[in-house]
């Protein structure tokens, strides 16, 4: 195991992961909210000159660009980030990109043939395809019931097509994921660069796929406006709103 690439000296976490859409800004679209956007900066900054508070990073479902922007807003220039639900880890150190080795050409052209399905099938209602993402596929919908309504057909076409994906959801989109890729082998291979331990990772988030978050951190934290399915699973259920709560999480850890 390499030397951890962060420590807090003074306290029981090294590292947080924390989601973005829900935690850190609206999924549903809006202004960032840079003043608290800049408080989490304000406590990397003093935890990268102090180590005296766990290190704030992302893990999230989102495209390698715009984690890595978030990354740059909250100053975590340091530590890896997990992006696209797993397929993608991005280390700000050094602008490295590491895709998930489990990861095939077969998973990316099969992650192309079902973009390509989706957008023939469905375009035309509406459905356009979440740009960015390499090895999933992220469905939006304006009226986020439509993607309810497809659901279905998107399971019995990756069966009939031998296309290895899962179907979930968020708030407003359908996530399409590898089915052994997740946020949980993300961390994975987050823990292999980074040296860091897991009984000293908290997490932040918000919807059914951040439990593989929780399952692989010592304490998980959520917010009010939360999906209360993952209400098990969390240490800490704040009665703030999304960054408002990432806010007073931190000031706990």
């Amino acid at each position: 195991m390499p030397t951890p690439t962060f420590q807090n000296t003074a306290g029981a976490f090294d590292a947080v992961l924390c989601d973005i859409d829900g935690c850190l800004l609206d999924e549903a679209g809006g202004p960032l909210n840079l003043d608290r956007l800049a408080v989490i900066a304000q406590h990397n900054a003093h935890a990268k000159a102090h180590h005296d508070r766990p290190l704030v990073t992302v893990c999230t479902g989102r495209p390698q660009p715009f984690a890595e922007c978030i990354c740059r807003a909250i100053a975590n220039d340091l530590l890896p980030c997990v992006c696209e639900n797993g397929a993608w880890v991005y280390d700000p150190s050094v602008n490295g990109y590491h895709l998930d080795p489990a990861i095939t050409d077969a998973h990316l052209a099969a992650a192309d043939q079902l973009r390509r399905w989706c957008l023939s099938t469905y375009a035309a209602q509406g459905v356009s395809s979440q740009p960015g993402k390499t090895a999933s596929v992220s469905l939006y919908h304006r009226a986020p019931d439509f993607l309810e309504t497809i659901k279905p057909a998107l399971v019995e076409a990756c069966a009939q097509h031998h296309w290895p994906f899962r179907i979930s959801g968020t708030w407003n989109y359908i996530n399409c994921d590898l089915d052994h890729i997740t946020k949980a082998t993300g961390i994975q291979q987050f823990l292999k660069q980074t040296g860091l331990d897991p009984h000293r990772l908290a997490g932040i988030g918000d919807t059914q796929s951040d439990i593989a978050i929780a399952q692989s951190v010592k304490w998980f934290g959520v917010p009010a406006n939360r999906d209360p399915a993952i209400d098990p699973y969390a240490t800490h259920i704040s009665k703030l709103d999304q960054i408002d709560a990432v806010v007073e999480m931190l000031g706990m850890l």
